[in-house]
């Protein structure tokens, strides 16, 4: 008799706790946390500082932000902000199409007590590195997928990904020790769960690469 696989059981029991749309419900949040900034600076900027992630207040027993932090919007202009929401939206929900909503969740859920690690190693953590991570996951998934840049250049995700880890390698690499740690725990997802899947992209890319330098090699013959 052939034996169900333990994913299938493990995602079956977690069905009724993980959340549908999730992503969904962390941009709403964001926006809203944005638009009380914008429009009700008083009671906006108090909402979010009682929200962001920090050991000193996790240390008084302000253990809700070890949740809330994840709806903390970046800084940025609203135009940016909209772009910025609508495209972790596309994003999430890609993810989340394609994996199931219990893998989503946890994937979700590992970058978010890594960002906890982090913010009581070094005394603060933000969802920056942790929306870095679903941007990386869609790219691994969805290489070829074009978006526009500046809403006019199109652009692969693959392209986009590799910038961002150039970006974000030199960071790790001259940033302080606070730095390397919040990078290495907020991304510790993306090895977990796409370990593989990256490898396999950049071995698919190398031949892609190496067959048609060849080809190029041999049409100058």
């Amino acid at each position: 008799m052939n034996k169900r696989p333990i994913n299938y059981d493990l995602e079956r029991r977690l069905r009724r706790f993980a959340i549908s749309d999730l992503i969904k419900y962390i941009v709403f949040g964001q926006g809203i946390v944005y638009a009380l900034m914008l429009i009700w600076p008083s009671v906006g900027y108090q909402l979010y500082s009682l929200i962001t992630l920090t050991r000193s207040g996790l240390m008084r027993g302000q253990i809700w932000r070890a949740i809330t932090f994840v709806f903390a919007p970046p800084s940025s202009s609203p135009i940016f902000i909209i772009f910025s929401l609508y495209f972790y939206y596309i994003i999430g929900m890609g993810l989340e199409a394609r994996w199931g909503k219990v893998k989503f969740n946890l994937y979700y859920l590992v970058g978010m007590v890594a960002a906890v690690i982090a913010c009581l190693i070094t005394g603060y953590a933000s969802n920056s590195y942790l929306n870095l991570s679903l941007f990386f996951a869609y790219a691994a998934m969805f290489p070829n997928e074009e978006v526009l840049l500046f809403m006019i250049l199109p652009v692969k995700m693959k392209v986009l990904a590799l910038i961002d880890a150039a970006l974000y390698t030199y960071e790790f690499i001259v940033g302080s020790t606070s730095t390397r740690v919040t990078i290495a725990l907020c991304l510790l997802n993306v090895i977990l769960f796409l370990g593989g899947d990256i490898l396999n992209t950049l071995r698919r890319e190398s031949r892609y690469w190496k067959t048609r330098y060849n080809f190029r090699k041999t049409m100058r013959k």
